[in-house]
């Protein structure tokens, strides 16, 4: 299995439960602060890949990747930045509303 085959598996589940988020939310709002984090994760995995890479922290099976690159970093290596801004968000927004207080617990008992 190559890095694109396992990053269709990640980001199809993320895929649908953003579309679950944006169907039951319905609001614009919270989906530009999504965009702009995702934006500013981007480009911090650019930086932050290249170096690991540059440095031999990390390296990737030639015969895996697909060969399009940002700096040293291959494009598929982005993937995982791209689910963690889109599910997390979406996450939440999928929470019950009294669960998301800040750091009020409204479970019974608590």
């Amino acid at each position: 299995m190559n890095y694109w085959a396992l990053n269709a598996i990640f980001l199809t589940v993320v895929a649908l439960i953003a579309i679950v988020a944006a169907v039951r939310i319905r609001s614009v709002r919270p989906w530009v602060a999504v965009t702009i984090t995702l934006g500013v994760l981007l480009v911090m995995t650019a930086v932050f890949d290249n170096v690991m890479i540059g440095v031999g922290l990390v390296g990737y099976e030639p015969t895996l990747i697909s060969g399009a690159f940002i700096g040293i970093a291959p494009l598929e290596d982005f993937a995982y930045a791209v689910a963690a801004a889109i599910l997390l968000p979406s996450l939440w927004m999928l929470l019950p509303a009294g669960s998301r207080a800040s750091g009020v617990d409204t479970r019974p008992g608590a």
